[in-house]
């Protein structure tokens, strides 16, 4: 079983023709409505990749019975939630231009409740965005813990990122997160490095990087044809994380996870493409060819 502790949220995406800069303004030229929330996209990604997955989250009032409730039924995903009766459920709102680039406003609104909430003692658990105290509580509990910091970076203090990275068996971070959770810190990138087992950063479309033991590796992108960035660091989590579970070694999980993130990007919304195992082990045989337990 892997847990996912975090957001669960709706996404509204905004295609807009430029990001406007301050004090001025642009108009729409698409919104869409989707599933979303990182820890329920991985936890999406996951179950789809046929593992057992619980969310541990917090949603509001409006949740129960809706159709993003019903999916996760139809997905098999067992959800630990705290329920905020009064409040909505997190929305995020992103905003994509036709070059790529995206800004995002986040509403916590029923995930105010992390702060509150016990931390849960997990065997195998992945910390995505969430009140910086409740994964730190999280992770001072837990065996194997995996954790990114997401847009919430912002939000964690030095103690609470030295707390986190002394505890934790893997970092996900895109090069943005990377440098950010360093000047956070006060530390180099070697430093960082040097504090957790296997660090993983994400290049957007430009693949990854593995540190291990002192080790860099880099695993190139899956090239496919980009409809939405949002979600792709999502669905490579999910991927790694299947892989991890089943027992392939680093270097292949994070294959499976670009393969994983190639198929969420394809398609608008973090949720929509994601891949069940036999269609991400085709594209991964076609791009990097036979799967193996063996380090390659």
């Amino acid at each position: 079983m892997i847990f996912v502790v975090g957001h669960t949220a709706i996404d509204h995406i905004f295609l807009v023709p430029h990001l406007p800069n301050r004090h001025a303004s642009t108009f729409v030229l698409d919104h869409q409505v989707y599933f979303g929330g990182g820890a329920a996209n991985i936890a999406a990604g996951i179950s789809m990749l046929g593992e057992q997955c619980t969310l541990v989250s917090a949603v509001g009032g409006d949740f129960a019975g809706s159709e993003y409730d019903r999916w996760m039924d139809r997905l098999g995903i067992t959800r630990q939630f705290f329920v905020e009766k009064d409040a909505r459920t997190a929305t995020a709102y992103m905003f994509n231009d036709q070059d790529g680039d995206q800004v995002t406003f986040f509403e916590w609104g029923a995930s105010n409740r992390f702060k509150d909430m016990d931390a849960p003692r997990l065997d195998f658990v992945h910390m995505a965005t969430a009140d910086p105290d409740f994964n730190v509580r999280v992770v001072e509990k837990s065996g194997f813990a995996s954790f990114d910091p997401g847009q919430d970076l912002m939000r964690y203090s030095r103690e609470q990122l030295d707390a986190i990275c002394a505890n934790i068996d893997i970092l996900f971070a895109n090069q943005h997160e990377i440098r950010g959770m360093c000047e956070t810190m006060g530390v180099r990138l070697e430093e960082l490095i040097a504090r957790i087992p296997l660090v993983v950063c994400t290049l957007s479309g430009e693949g990854s990087l593995l540190y291990e033991q002192g080790v860099r590796r880099y695993v190139p992108a899956v090239p496919v044809n980009l409809a939405d960035p949002t979600g792709a660091g999502d669905a490579y989590r999910a991927g790694f994380l299947s892989a991890f579970r089943k027992g392939y070694p680093s270097l292949t999980c994070a294959k499976i996870g670009t393969v994983a993130a190639s198929f969420a990007v394809e398609q608008v919304g973090c949720q929509t493409n994601l891949p069940d195992w036999q269609r991400m082990e085709d594209r991964y045989r076609a791009r990097f060819g036979d799967l193996s337990m063996e380090e390659c």
